[in-house]
């Protein structure tokens, strides 16, 4: 049994603190980000007018936000309606909290580690969070009382559903490679073995396929598709509610590229440099290759979508799944 850590609450309190302001940050400026990158990739200007260089394009865009009027239609099912972009939200940040992102370190008389939470079903819990978000963005849709809403929450419903199994399944080797669920101890294990992108690269690739149709982000963006459905499940919806569920959104795309490092990149784990560079490091590319395929890749039609993950993905990453349960008890 290891020793147990001496961090008191009020360090729990400041991680959480800090990591919740820093997540925020970090997705207001990729938002920039994203932008000056597909204008680079696509031979044209990114932001370029608020401040130098466009860096103040994410203040304009949370005052937009803020100072729009807050409408909504007068059928709408008013406490539904107005708490799924909260719940989306909230789901999205604590879903961070269970990724380590560094080592445990010793200062004066206090052990600090290097995540919020060390759960034993670590992994288990992250993957609720994530359901429980999906209903809102469900409930969203329908209690705006619009068609076009309704089909669009649908259509979101349909796709997570079908990606969450096959990214489910994609991470069932690296459990039973690492004989936990939790994400420190997944994370420790590969600092003492291997990272698990060797052996597991079929369900890395697989994770990563599904991540990206987990997170609504093209080319499987069909729930927000908007020659089709005018915006999907959050057409009815305005101000900073909708940037509500577009900031969650994006934060469910930090999240994912988190848990991707954490489970196959041996997390805060490298050379000379700090744990907690290397992590960034390794998120940052991650979430590059995120915004390369919006920049070069059409968006899908819907039944290529839906084949795609129940035919190619779910069958693929329970065979990987399975092979790697073989292999772990033969050996």
């Amino acid at each position: 049994m290891p020793e147990p850590l001496n961090q008191p609450w009020w360090i729990d309190l400041i991680k959480a603190f800090l990591i919740i302001n820093l997540v925020l940050g970090a997705f207001a400026y990729l938002t920039w980000v994203e932008r000056k990158l597909l204008g680079r990739m696509q031979n044209r200007y990114g932001p370029n007018r608020a401040g130098p260089f466009g860096l103040l394009q994410p203040i304009a865009d949370l005052v937009k936000l803020l100072r729009k009027e807050s409408f909504f239609p007068a059928s709408a099912v008013d406490v539904l309606y107005i708490t799924a972009p909260a719940v989306a939200a909230f789901t999205a940040l604590a879903a961070f909290s269970v990724i380590p992102f560094g080592p445990v370190w010793h200062i004066g008389p206090y052990d600090v580690t290097g995540w919020v939470v060390n759960v034993s079903i670590g992994l288990v819990l992250l993957f609720s969070l994530g359901a429980i978000g999906i209903y809102a963005f469900l409930v969203g849709g329908w209690a705006s009382e619009s068609k076009y809403s309704l089909l669009g929450s649908m259509r979101t419903a349909a796709q997570l559903v079908s990606y969450e199994v096959s990214l489910a399944l994609s991470v069932l080797g690296v459990v039973i490679m690492a004989g936990s669920l939790s994400l420190v101890e997944i994370a420790v294990k590969q600092q003492e073995t291997i990272w698990y992108a060797g052996p597991q690269f079929v369900g890395l690739v697989v994770f990563f396929i599904a991540g990206i149709a987990e997170t609504n982000r093209p080319p499987f963006d069909l729930p927000e598709a908007d020659t089709e459905l005018v915006a999907g499940y959050q057409t009815e919806y305005g101000g900073m509610r909708f940037g509500l569920f577009s900031m969650a959104e994006y934060i469910n795309m930090i999240t994912l590229s988190g848990l991707a490092v954490t489970l196959f990149l041996g997390a805060w784990g490298g050379p000379v440099l700090p744990g907690p560079i290397w992590f960034l490091i390794k998120l940052a590319g991650f979430i590059f290759v995120f915004m390369w395929l919006r920049a070069t890749l059409p968006r899908l039609r819907y039944d290529q979508l839906m084949r795609f993950g129940w035919k190619v993905l779910l069958p693929v990453a329970t065979i990987n799944a399975v092979v790697t349960a073989v292999l772990v008890v033969a050996l």
